[in-house]
């Protein structure tokens, strides 16, 4: 493991000791069999990072070697934080994130939702400025559960899940096949220090998401098409 952990940044000190590289076995050597296998690859760094969130790093990667196909779960709060959104919503933020923002972080799907890979704390805040968007111009019209008010009519945002400290998620196994069902990386780490978005991020994006869809959206009328080859009588002016 010291040939892809240079040092001790992401251990803790319920690991114990380091021990000698040529007594250590590369518990990513499957990684790198797998590289042209999956379009979103963990590398070593990536999984280093993602084992830095757990209580005991080394454990986590030991599990990781002998289950490399399984999910795992990881606590939220001190790596990253999770925003949980449906997958089409997440969809929509990705393309918006990457056409016009700055990117985005790790991104996992699992269950039908999407896992947007936040900065810590993001759990925390992006639900009160959810709520403090101006919405619309009528009363009720921010609330960060019906983003519509109550009439119905503004843009909208679906319910957030948003992992933050004590929380834990599941997060998908470093390698998986294409035709694999479970959870698995749109985004995957590769880097032992990636970019996290933060709430003010992903609240323009959630912003942008929302007000395209609702300008986009077709007005239905309760009232039948008008007979184009109907008479029209002016009866406005009585004799």
């Amino acid at each position: 493991m010291t040939a892809w952990l240079p040092d001790e940044t992401t251990l803790h000190h319920g690991d114990g000791p380091r021990h000698h590289a040529a007594e250590e076995a590369d518990i990513f050597a499957v990684l790198r069999e797998q590289a042209g296998k999956q379009t979103a690859q963990v590398t070593a760094a990536g999984a280093a990072w993602l084992a830095g969130a757990a209580a005991y790093p080394r454990s986590t990667l030991t599990q990781w070697e002998s289950h490399p196909s399984s999910p795992g779960v990881l606590p939220c709060g001190s790596a990253f934080d999770v925003v949980n959104v449906p997958t089409l919503f997440g969809r929509r933020m990705l393309e918006h994130l990457w056409a016009d923002g700055p990117g985005s972080g790790p991104v996992a799907t699992h269950r039908g939702r999407m896992l947007l890979f936040a900065s810590p704390g993001t759990a925390q805040r992006l639900p009160s400025l959810l709520d403090w968007e101006e919405w619309g111009s009528g009363p009720g019209t921010r609330s960060g559960r019906d983003l519509a008010g109550p009439d119905d009519s503004g843009p909208k945002v679906p319910p957030l899940l948003c992992h933050g400290a004590g929380d834990a998620v599941t997060v998908p196994p470093l390698t998986c096949g294409t035709a694999s069902s479970g959870p698995r990386w749109l985004v995957a780490p590769d880097t032992r220090s990636p970019w996290l978005p933060g709430p003010d991020v992903l609240l323009w994006a959630c912003v942008r998401v929302a007000r395209s869809a609702h300008a986009s959206a077709p007005r239905i009328s309760i009232f039948p098409p008008p007979d184009q080859g109907a008479k029209v009588y002016d009866v406005s002016r009585r004799r």
